[in-house]
């Protein structure tokens, strides 16, 4: 089946990664590298993290329950230090890429976040938050986790894009850095792509779709 939409993900892919903030913030306080991811990995569905990012608790109660979840792991981290780490660096070769597939394809985005800072990107100031939301307004649809309770990856949150967008999901190619959110969505036949770097994902973007964006 021919390629009929792409989807993405938002922080790791259209921005760098926020584990690149985590591991910067580890290094300067002699924690060791990808402790916060192991945070977020404990228990995935049921931890502070995954609640915040269904909407299933506010801010306050976040920085409590990840300093609770940080410290029995070994090292104590409050919520509160974790949330402006998350918005990356735009990557406007990506977002090229972005507005190539745009013109061929319909385009969606599926990203998990949480209710913090400004707009999908969680932005720290208003000039980044309008610059993601510039990226947003891109789309044919945006589905947040904090607005639908849903998180990836959750198979239900992929199908109500293809839904949305009005494809079978073997015609769309899916854009995730994180392998867990690409199986549900290379189960339900889409093409996927992991992207761990940005040259290497416009390749295999370009492979996938024949657009000249790598």
């Amino acid at each position: 089946m021919s390629v009929q939409a792409v989807i993405w993900d938002f922080g790791g892919v259209l921005t760098s990664s926020p584990f690149e903030a985590f591991n910067r913030y580890e290094a300067e306080r002699g924690i060791p590298k990808d402790f916060m991811r192991r945070v977020n990995a404990t228990n995935p569905d049921a931890n502070a993290w995954a609640l915040f990012e269904r909407a299933e608790i506010d801010t306050a109660r976040f920085d409590t329950l990840f300093l609770e979840e940080s410290t029995a792991l070994g090292h104590a981290i409050r919520g509160a230090e974790v949330l402006p780490l998350l918005s990356g660096d735009i990557r406007p070769k990506v977002v090229a890429a972005l507005e190539a597939c745009r013109a061929a394809f319909k385009v969606g985005c599926i990203t998990n976040n949480v209710k913090t800072g400004s707009g999908a990107g969680m932005a720290g100031s208003m000039d980044k938050a309008e610059a993601v939301a510039a990226i947003m307004a891109r789309f044919h649809h945006v589905i947040e986790s904090s607005k639908v309770g849903l998180r990836k990856p959750d198979p239900r949150i992929y199908a109500l894009m293809c839904e949305a967008l009005d494809v079978d999901p073997k015609a769309c190619v899916y854009l995730d850095d994180l392998g867990v959110n690409l199986k549900p969505a290379r189960a339900m036949g889409m093409t996927t792509i992991k992207v761990e770097t940005e040259a290497q994902a416009l390749a295999e973007l370009q492979a996938a779709t024949g657009l000249p964006v790598a």
